[in-house]
């Protein structure tokens, strides 16, 4: 089996096994057994709900630490677009990326900046593939991009073949920081601020290749280090390049903004997400040019690793838009396979019940009944996320029936009637029972 790279991990001392996190994960990924949670890593996405969702902060996320500038001769913080919001409106990108600066890192690269270039490059494969299916799907949401190969296998095709803006900026990045000091691609270190995991994941585990991203740091620790930089007068001033363009990817509906091009639909929320695809793989929304999808509520401002609420992010991200109006593009290549994805994105067929379609259709069946006898309530009190998950657990050997603390009570139920009722027989070599034995009656049946 394969081994995935997962940032979200479970802190199994803090698990209280509430179940809380079973009933949210969108891929079922999660069990709760002998008390504590438990991650099935070939269906983990790295969405990050259950972070989000826990209320004893069990799971956490695993990015990469300030220290590992130290690893590089040259350094290139990539903040997300999102970064800008996090911050009060008295303090202007300018502002951010000379902290940046004083931080640590040797040079900023914006990611909206990329941004900006792949919305080009969007714009570009719509107006030329035209004999693609619709609607063609958006590659930026990492989270998203899993969420289809692990439960819309089908849907594989819709996903626009463009690299991220994060990947996109971390590959402008180096070429630029290569050209201005000379040294080799090697001995510079392009560093993403992340607001969320499957941000950290694409980084670590990318769909193909290496990542042109050498690491990803939590946004709400780049935050906390930032604070206090920004109470000091900035060394090294740096002019924003992007515009509100690129900046506008941060929120829900900016990608969109940026393309401009046909029949546009955008939506938020992971769970909005699976509805609109579950759509898509029913038929419909034939009439849709493109999507953008974010698993996150209000898109990138919404992630787990941002340090501040997201729709007080949302306003102050509209109104960054509005300040950085576009201008004259900058000269970013105009070559699309410079954008291009190079191989497809494979499939991760995590939700079969065996490799053998003929084992599989077995457990299906099997699966089917047994889901049928159930309650059907998806309490959770089995440590499955529903009766149909249980049942599936169950015919691949992980779970038993008596894991169902209804089926368990039934069960007990008749044990103890059939319990009562031998206790008020005797063998029948006596010839009677005990009770008609007291009461005078005749011999026993």
């Amino acid at each position: 089996m394969q081994q995935y790279f997962h940032s979200v991990r479970l802190d199994e001392e803090k698990c209280k096994g509430c179940t809380n996190c079973i009933k949210h994960c969108p891929t079922e990924a999660i069990r709760v057994r002998k008390g504590r949670a438990r991650i099935i890593e070939e269906r983990c996405i790295d969405c990050g709900e259950c972070i989000r969702i826990c209320p004893n902060q069990a799971k956490l996320a695993i990015t990469d630490c300030l220290e590992k500038l130290k690893d590089f001769k040259y350094t290139v913080a990539l903040p997300a677009p999102s970064f800008y919001g996090q911050f009060k409106p008295e303090v202007t990108p300018s502002q951010v990326l000379s902290a940046l600066l004083a931080l640590g890192f040797h040079d900023v690269f914006e990611v909206a900046l990329a941004a900006e270039a792949v919305s080009w490059a969007i714009r570009h494969y719509m107006e030329v593939c035209v004999d693609r299916p619709r609607p063609l799907i958006s590659s930026a949401c990492p989270a998203v991009v899993r969420l289809i190969q692990v439960r819309f296998p089908s849907l594989l095709e819709h996903i626009i073949p463009i690299e991220s803006p994060m990947e996109i900026a971390g590959r402008m990045a180096r070429e630029q920081a290569c050209r201005k000091t000379g040294l080799e691609p090697g001995e510079i270190g392009t560093f993403f601020i992340t607001p969320c995991p499957a941000k950290v994941t694409e980084v670590k585990q990318p769909s193909e290749g290496r990542s042109s991203v050498d690491g990803a740091i939590s946004m709400a620790v780049v935050y906390g280090a930032l604070l206090k930089r920004l109470e000091m007068p900035a060394p090294y001033p740096v002019a924003p390049r992007a515009s509100g363009v690129g900046i506008g990817w941060g929120r829900a509906g900016g990608e969109n903004e940026a393309i401009k091009a046909g029949s546009l639909l955008a939506v938020d929320g992971i769970h909005s997400v699976i509805s609109v695809l579950e759509e898509i793989e029913r038929g419909g929304l034939t009439d849709i040019d493109y999507l953008e999808a974010q698993a996150c509520t209000g898109g990138c401002i919404g992630g787990p690793l941002v340090p501040q609420n997201p729709f007080v992010a949302r306003v102050r991200m509209g109104n960054l838009v509005k300040l950085y109006p576009a201008g004259e593009p900058w000269d970013f290549p105009r070559d699309f396979d410079y954008y291009r994805l190079k191989t497809p994105i494979p499939a991760r067929p995590a939700l079969t019940l065996a490799k053998d379609p003929q084992v599989a259709l077995a457990r299906l069946e099997e699966a089917e009944r047994i889901c049928a006898e159930l309650p059907g309530l998806d309490c959770g009190s089995c440590g499955s996320p529903s009766c149909r998950a249980l049942a599936e657990d169950i015919v691949q050997g992980y779970a038993r029936r008596s894991y169902c603390i209804f089926e368990l009570r039934e069960r007990l139920q008749q044990l103890a009637e059939e319990m009562v009722e031998l206790a008020q027989k005797q063998p029948p070599a006596m010839g009677r029972d005990w009770k008609q034995a007291r009461d005078g009656g005749g011999e026993a049946d």
